[in-house]
């Protein structure tokens, strides 16, 4: 190969200090707006979820798992995989958890100890009532474990506030940040029962107690392990982006976006897939395939033709929904615009007539509002 190497600064970053590391994890605490201990861990969200399940789903633990779609399934089984008593509460695809179906179990089974839950399903495009679901899980006295991948950005959490022990975040959603590194928060509550454990997970790459043991009480000198510069940077530029937006600022631009493409699906006369507007997730809106319709033709033909992707819906849903995506950056009206248009239009295309102009009305008239 001759010629100069595209993007040849990549392969040079500068070095990752423990300093800077360290302010990287405060600009986290920052974004999540917590006072509780933040883990970096360098590996996309995946990892995150599997420390948390390995290091609290031990043998003699039992837990009380809520799945409201596919990652709430696959954080069960890693749980199980870890040997705990994992007792699945499944909810319809279409809605949110109740807090009072919660409360049935912890009733039920008062030796559970741990409550695991997604905050926001982007797969199935709902979101569920973490204020209300972590009341409950006070009264019961188990400890709350989020899964708030993707919805930390998208919508409020309040980890302080609400008391939650731990939480999972992937900056790739509503962060618009890198996929390769993830974050963990984990309350004083929560360190004590992961060395509590009658077999302490240690020695692992999931271990969140190797992680502490070695980097925070250590005083956050060195570094465990080869720092990843280039995920650490990004991770570090998406939280300044985000601060210098306003939380806030944020939160309203994926509720305005949301808002109105939800407005543009109504207006096309197609259906969304989860019917109450406070339980749908803000990074998505999920629309239920028409009787008749290819959902892999219809994708097709909104990317060949219109050139906007449309997202299959997640595990048992993927030919029965499809998502128009509006997170992070692309949380913005022209997202809206022409995925309502492009889903209108590719709908009729394929025989299943759509009012495109009333769809498209109905959004702008909603980002207006």
């Amino acid at each position: 190969m001759t010629g100069p190497i595209p993007n040849a600064a990549l392969l040079d970053p500068p070095p990752m200090t423990a300093e800077r590391f360290a302010a990287i994890e405060r600009d986290v605490a920052r974004v999540l707006q917590t006072e509780q201990d933040v883990v970096v861990l360098q590996a996309e969200a995946i990892l995150a979820l599997e420390a948390v399940a390995r290091g609290l789903g031990g043998a003699g633990t039992t837990c009380l798992n809520v799945i409201t779609g596919p990652y709430g399934a696959h954080f069960g089984e890693w749980l199980a995989a870890g040997g705990a008593e994992v007792v699945d509460l499944e909810i319809p695809l279409e809605r949110a958890v109740r807090a009072d179906e919660i409360e049935a179990v912890l009733a039920e089974r008062p030796e559970i100890s741990v409550l695991s839950i997604v905050h926001a399903e982007v797969a199935t495009g709902t979101v569920n009532p973490m204020a209300e679901v972590a009341e409950v899980a006070r009264r019961h006295d188990v400890l709350t474990v989020v899964d708030a991948v993707a919805s930390v950005g998208g919508h409020a959490l309040g980890i302080d506030e609400l008391g939650l022990d731990v939480v999972m975040v992937g900056p790739q959603k509503a962060l618009g940040g890198p996929a390769g590194i993830s974050a963990v928060t984990v309350s004083d509550r929560a360190w004590a029962a992961l060395a509590a454990a009658p077999n302490p997970w240690r020695g692992s790459i999931l271990s969140l107690l190797d992680w502490k043991e070695r980097w925070i009480d250590a005083d956050r000198t060195q570094i465990p392990g080869t720092p990843a510069v280039l995920e650490l940077l990004a991770l570090e530029a998406a939280c300044a982006r985000v601060l210098a937006e306003g939380l806030d600022a944020g939160l309203a631009r994926h509720a305005r976006i949301s808002a109105a493409c939800r407005a543009g699906v109504r207006g096309l006369g197609a259906q969304p897939w989860v019917d109450e507007d406070d339980q749908a997730c803000r990074l998505t809106t999920a629309v239920r395939l028409p009787d008749g319709v290819d959902r892999a033709a219809l994708v097709d033909r909104a990317r060949e033709a219109y050139g906007v992707v449309l997202t299959p819906g997640g595990g048992d849903l993927r030919d029965v929904m499809v998502r128009i995506d509006h997170m992070g950056p692309a949380a913005e009206p022209r997202t809206a615009l022409a995925g309502v248009a492009a889903l209108g239009a590719a709908l009729t295309d394929l025989g299943s007539p759509c009012d495109v102009g009333a769809g498209v009305r109905a959004t702008i008239d909603a980002l207006a509002g």
